[in-house]
């Protein structure tokens, strides 16, 4: 990284740190600055990776079929004319209709199906044992069609306590990759950029 560009990383990472005294308009300005660089990168990354090869290229070489998308798009465009915002649905609901339809049974697939099995087929070990009184707790820990008392309100007693050690773990995962990030910064920061810590 050229020396201008180390300037620049640092100053900009200083103003985002900055919010952590209060909010100030350094750090609103590294903001803003952040969500329109996202925003332009992902606009021109979608249109060179999406829309140029996959919409006008095969328009111009006489796909013909192709023209049902760009009418789509260009409905839900409409929605900027709120005399004529009530055509947008039409794309929103193929959109939304087409989406569920695709991602409903790969889901199933995916998180339920295939973690069933993955939790019998190791059943007979020690940790298959503990996953699967986990699972079938947990489980019975959101069955609201019954009052937990009786059998069941030990079982969803344990329920509640592997969801614990599951939200301990997941906010402890959280706080350790926050805090590598942190370090990252700070290496950056005291090493790149003020040459304090040999890199």
């Amino acid at each position: 990284m050229s020396e201008l560009g180390t300037w620049i990383t640092a100053l900009l990472t200083l103003a985002i740190y900055s919010f952590l005294y209060r909010d100030n308009p350094f750090y609103r300005a590294a903001e803003y600055l952040l969500i329109g660089l996202t925003v332009g990168y992902s606009l021109v990354i979608s249109v060179k990776t999406v829309l140029w090869p996959g919409l006008i290229v095969p328009l111009v070489s006489g796909e013909v079929a192709k023209i049902i998308p760009l009418v789509l798009g260009g409905m839900m465009l409409i929605r900027l004319v709120p005399r004529l915002s009530s055509w947008s649905r039409i794309p929103l609901a193929v959109i939304v209709g087409a989406g569920a339809g695709v991602s409903i049974p790969a889901m199933l697939k995916a998180r339920v199906l295939q973690q069933m099995g993955a939790t019998i087929s190791h059943a007979l070990s020690l940790n298959g044992i503990i996953m699967l009184v986990g699972v079938i707790a947990t489980i019975l820990y959101f069955y609201f069609s019954r009052e937990q008392k009786g059998l069941l309100q030990p079982i969803a007693k344990i329920g509640t306590y592997y969801m614990m050690v599951f939200f301990g773990a997941t906010f402890g995962y959280t706080v350790m990759s926050r805090i590598s990030l942190l370090i990252g910064r700070m290496e950056f920061l005291l090493g790149d950029w003020l040459h304090l810590v040999p890199r």
